[in-house]
């Protein structure tokens, strides 16, 4: 290997977006200052884009004028660069199984403990959730051009978005109405097992404002039977004051409009 650009070359026949600085560090007999420099040169010129621990990414020319690549096809990498189990899920899961009219301007990774800490920054913004476990079952894998990338079914998706961070129940209620779609009574019934309480709830409500089919609520009805159910705030950032719904023992402290 002549230089880091041929490097990166020898990267890009292989399929790959991307390359660590250990991987570096054992094509050349270099000095460590001098790959620094050689980095520096390629990150100045818009070659490369440093994301987190000693992992860089490749920006091809199809891509350069917005300086940094697609994260689906880098995320795969990175992760077992970082030795994580992980799965793409939330809005980024959504966005590939369909609900995708609304631009997800940023990117979420479900990984394992210990926690990721989130980078962002004016090319990339990558935020992290972390979970103990999940079952394999829940997760498929997609093709990108890269590979392959582990993301979540629907089912689970949807109850992710309920369980994590504080997002819009207007936002997670317009995904949901076509995530719906997606859905198998199967992998629900399979998926909420594993899922809170409150999530629950908070799903079934949903579903009988944003879909037609009964079954899903069927489903989720027989697992609460089996739980302790108390009442439950719809949204988690707003008064639990409200009027509270009968079917899911949901406080209504919100009125949910879908954008679509």
């Amino acid at each position: 290997m002549e230089t880091v650009e041929h490097f990166i070359e020898q990267q890009r026949s292989f399929g790959s977006y991307s390359f660590s600085r250990e991987m570096l560090n054992d094509a050349f007999d270099r000095s460590d200052k001098a790959l620094k420099q050689a980095l520096f040169r390629l990150k100045t010129k818009g070659k490369i884009a440093h994301i987190k621990s000693g992992f860089y990414v490749i920006i091809t020319p199809e891509f350069s004028n917005a300086g940094m690549v697609p994260t689906h096809l880098f995320i795969d990498d990175l992760m077992k660069h970082l030795g994580k189990r992980y799965y793409v899920g939330l809005f980024s899961a959504a966005a590939l199984q369909g609900a995708s009219h609304q631009a997800v301007m940023e990117y979420y990774v479900v990984t394992d403990y210990p926690p990721v800490r989130n980078v962002k920054n004016e090319k990339v913004k990558l935020n992290f959730f972390t979970k103990k476990e999940w079952e394999q079952g829940f997760i498929f894998q997609r093709k990108t051009d890269a590979g392959y990338i582990n993301v979540s079914f629907p089912e689970l998706t949807a109850l992710d978005l309920l369980s994590y961070g504080n997002f819009s129940i207007n936002r997670v209620a317009t995904v949901l109405e076509e995530l719906v779609e997606s859905f198998d009574s199967k992998r629900l019934k399979h998926t909420i097992k594993h899922a809170s309480t409150a999530s629950i709830q908070r799903l079934g409500y949903l579903l009988d404002i944003v879909s037609f089919e009964n079954s899903f609520g069927k489903v989720l009805q027989q697992e609460l039977n089996k739980r302790k159910v108390f009442p439950v705030a719809l949204s988690k950032h707003a008064s639990k004051k409200g009027a509270i719904n009968s079917n899911w023992n949901v406080i209504e402290n919100i009125t949910v409009e879908s954008d679509l």
